[in-house]
């Protein structure tokens, strides 16, 4: 029986791993397509990053709702639903004939995204409920977010360069297919859905927090560009009144979008302002990373996309052979940390990229480093928050913590590359990229410095480790599992 229930655990983890991966590659997939998609399509520079953006600004607006349908719903009935919208979408950007029909379709897909990711979440701590295992299923988890962005890239250039553009939305369909069909046997099964459960979301938050963290990640991107300035100003002051709106709201609320008591949990708020800066780090990275190899060192799609396949590689081996070790020795605190130190090194690393590149001593070794480091602060940021709540709110705070990423790698990436252009037309293209990097490496260093401050080290925490009950049940946490 136990050995049932091992085998059991093990295929639920690699269903969800799986999708996570598809999910998280399709946030990097599209970038050394871009071109080929600008080209077949017509759009320029500024409507080819909403075939980026769309995606991520939807996938982090939308998480909030996501999270707490999780909750209220099932997690595997909302893990279902949202894969299967991740993977219609996917079939109507492959099969678009129109821009317009293409970006509509990548807003649908972060919708779907935004679904699945929580429910992935909860699923995983019903499945693994002691702390070692619970331990290992995050690292894994972990992984395959960090690894889906570099075998993204890789993936991109293969898939374009050999099948043409469309062939990257296309791979997703016999993925979400196979899952799909394998959830219903693989996954725990919801508890009994209460009468009225679906009445209970709060439409009202749903609509002040999906609309106000939109029109945020748009502004705060769009305030870089001299062109977009003034209109990104007005919709900055609409989106934080929005905001404020849903603050009011949650607070009435019978049944809030965001329980506010969960802002009271310092690992949670730490988290998300921490998780904000994990995306903007990161994300604008790979596409940096691209631009230069394609744009001034010539490299092909395909060999672009594998010259950075070492940073998934790395990913996969550091999350299996070390991250559970380190997390249970050194805490997720220190592995957040470690995990954007690395980063930072890295992106720096990438500031002193020659006009003329020698791969293996140039791009190689920080890629490496950067493969260790995401990880690590994948699992980092995310374990502490959902295990210092109780269960029936842990889809919700999943939602809150990997809507920050998201927001933060939409903004994040319109920015940087926003900044990479604006040097371009002084210094030159290198210039302008290795200004990129350099604000990427700046964004992750701050963030391993919030680490520090903002999240208590595994012995001040101990004591207020336990999680805040929920109004209608009490479930405890694995104190030992943070």
């Amino acid at each position: 029986m136990g050995e049932r229930a091992t085998t059991g655990r093990t295929a639920a983890l690699l269903l969800i791993t799986a999708v996570e991966l598809v999910i998280f590659l399709d946030t990097t997939v599209v970038n050394i397509a871009l071109p080929s998609i600008g080209a077949d399509l017509r759009l320029d520079e500024a409507g080819l990053a909403w075939v980026t953006n769309a995606y991520l600004l939807a996938f982090g607006g939308c998480m909030l709702v996501g999270g707490r349908a999780a909750d209220l719903l099932g997690p595997r009935r909302v893990f279902g639903f949202g894969l299967a919208l991740f993977t219609v979408a996917s079939a109507m950007a492959g099969l678009a004939g129109a821009a317009w029909l293409v970006v509509a379709a990548r807003a649908v897909q972060g919708i779907g995204a935004a679904v699945t990711v929580p429910a992935q979440l909860a699923l995983l701590t019903r499945t693994f409920t002691e702390p070692a295992a619970r331990r290992r299923a995050f690292a894994v988890w972990g992984a395959m977010g960090a690894a889906g962005a570099a075998i993204g890239t890789a993936a991109g250039g293969l898939l374009t360069q050999g099948l043409g553009w469309r062939s990257i939305f296309l791979i997703n369909l016999p993925v979400g297919a196979a899952a799909l069909s394998l959830a219903g046997r693989l996954l725990p099964a919801d508890p009994p859905r209460r009468s009225g459960a679906a009445g209970r979301l709060d439409l009202p938050g749903a609509v002040l927090g999906t609309t106000g963290l939109l029109l945020l990640g748009y502004a705060i991107g769009a305030l870089a560009d001299r062109g977009t300035r003034a209109l990104a100003t007005i919709l900055l002051a609409v989106a934080l009144v929005l905001l404020a709106g849903l603050v009011a709201t949650e607070a009435r609320a019978a049944q809030p979008l965001i329980p506010l008591r969960l802002l009271r949990v310092r690992q949670v708020i730490g988290s998300t302002i921490v998780n904000a800066l994990v995306g903007a780090a990161h994300v604008p990275a790979f596409a940096l990373l691209a631009l230069y190899l394609q744009n001034t060192q010539h490299y092909s799609p395909l060999r672009s996309g594998l010259a950075l396949l070492p940073v998934a590689v790395a990913a996969l081996v550091t999350s299996r052979a070390a991250i559970p070790a380190a997390s249970k020795r050194f805490g997720a605190r220190a592995l957040l940390a470690a995990g954007l130190a690395l980063q930072a090194v890295a992106l720096a690393w990438f500031t002193a990229l020659p006009s003329t590149v020698d791969y293996v001593t140039d791009v190689l070794p920080a890629a490496l480093v950067l493969g260790v480091g995401l990880p690590a602060a994948f699992v980092g940021v995310t374990a502490p928050a959902v295990t210092s709540v109780a269960q029936p709110d842990a889809g919700v705070t999943a939602g809150i913590v990997n809507t920050a990423q998201r927001i933060g790698s939409g903004i994040g990436i319109s920015a940087i590359l926003v900044l990479a252009a604006t040097v371009t037309g002084t210094a030159g293209y290198l210039s302008g990229l290795r200004a990129g990097f350099a604000a990427a490496a700046g964004l992750a260093l701050l963030g391993c410095a919030l680490t520090l401050i903002l999240l208590r080290s595994r012995s001040r925490s101990r004591s207020r480790s336990r999680p805040i009950p929920a109004p209608a049940t009490l479930v405890s946490a694995e104190g030992s599992d943070r």
